[in-house]
C-alpha cells in the first residue's frame, strides 16, 4: 500500500476514534442534563440555546473553514438525538 496514503487513513482512524470519545463525553453529560431537567419539571428542548448555539457553531465553522450548513446539519442531529432522551428520561 503507498505509505502516504496510509499515513493519512491512520490519521483519519485517529480522529474518528477521538470524535467517537468526545461525542461520548458530551452524552454522558447531556444525560446528566436530562435528569436534572426531568427532576425540576423542566421542558425537554430549549429552542432559544438551540439557536444560540447553533449560530455560535456556525461561525466557528467558518473561522475553521469548515462549510456551515454541515456543521448545522451534524449540530442539529445532535441536538435532536439529546431531546430524543431528554423525552425518554421525562416520561421515566
Amino acid at each position: 500500500m503507498d505509505e502516504t496514503l496510509q499515513r493519512y487513513r491512520e490519521s483519519i482512524d485517529n480522529i474518528d476514534a477521538a470524535l467517537v470519545f468526545m461525542l461520548a463525553e458530551r452524552f454522558k453529560i447531556t444525560q446528566a442534563v436530562g435528569e436534572h431537567k426531568a427532576k425540576s419539571a423542566l421542558p425537554p428542548a430549549d429552542p432559544g440555546r438551540e439557536e444560540r448555539q447553533i449560530t455560535r457553531l456556525r461561525q466557528l465553522a467558518v473561522d475553521a473553514k469548515l462549510d456551515p450548513d454541515f456543521t448545522e446539519k451534524f449540530l442539529r442531529f445532535i441536538i435532536d438525538e439529546v431531546i430524543r432522551h431528554h423525552e425518554r428520561l421525562r416520561g421515566a
